[in-house]
């Protein structure tokens, strides 16, 4: 029996579709579930069930497209009305809540922040590339941190991805030098990743 034990390999854990069991490929699709905002995996057959911006669906399929914003206009006067306490935010249009939100994240999970809708507004204005933005899926992240100047239009899981970076990598009141060594890998690689608009 031992002889036979040597030559039996334990199963690979195999990550499978939420919704038919299917396995997945490490690049799946993601679906969001607009009103609890909870992400789901998804085998592209699946996913494509719930491609579009329909209301009475569900789930909403999450884009992959990231975009790179390097003409965006953002001043410090606006930043600073946004109350948000970190160089980080990503903000999002929640169609059950009917206006845009935004959250940033911390050592505790996403944070929401209060939005400032006429700052936004103007915003908005200055870029309208933000209204091409799908809403419950896609979101504008921004980086302002130590000194950078980064905007980027990206699917919504990607945000809650950085979220998970820090909430793992977070260690004491600065966060420790390794938390920000990747999150400077996670933006390297939108950079990489990103077309220029």
């Amino acid at each position: 029996m031992r002889l036979l034990r040597r030559f039996v390999r334990p199963r690979a854990a195999v990550e499978r579709c939420e919704l038919c069991s299917a396995e997945l490929p490490p690049d799946n699709e993601h679906l969001v579930e607009p009103k609890t905002r909870q992400m789901t995996c998804a085998c592209q057959a699946c996913a494509i069930l719930f491609s579009g911006q329909s209301e009475t669906l569900k789930y909403r399929r999450i884009p992959r497209r990231t975009r790179a914003l390097s003409t965006f206009r953002l001043t410090d006067a606006q930043w600073d009305s946004l109350l948000i306490p970190i160089g980080l935010a990503f903000f999002f249009h929640s169609t059950p809540m009917g206006k845009t939100i935004v959250l940033y994240p911390s050592p505790a999970g996403a944070t929401e922040s209060l939005l400032d809708l006429e700052t936004w507004d103007e915003i908005v204005q200055d870029n309208p590339v933000l209204k091409e933005m799908e809403r419950d899926t896609e979101a504008l992240l921004v980086n302002r941190v130590k000194g950078a100047s980064e905007y980027y239009i990206v699917p919504v899981d990607e945000c809650y991805k950085l979220v998970g970076l820090i909430r793992t990598y977070w260690h004491g009141l600065s966060g420790g030098q390794e938390v920000w060594e990747e999150i400077g890998k996670f933006f390297d690689e939108l950079k990489e990743r990103g077309t220029k608009k």
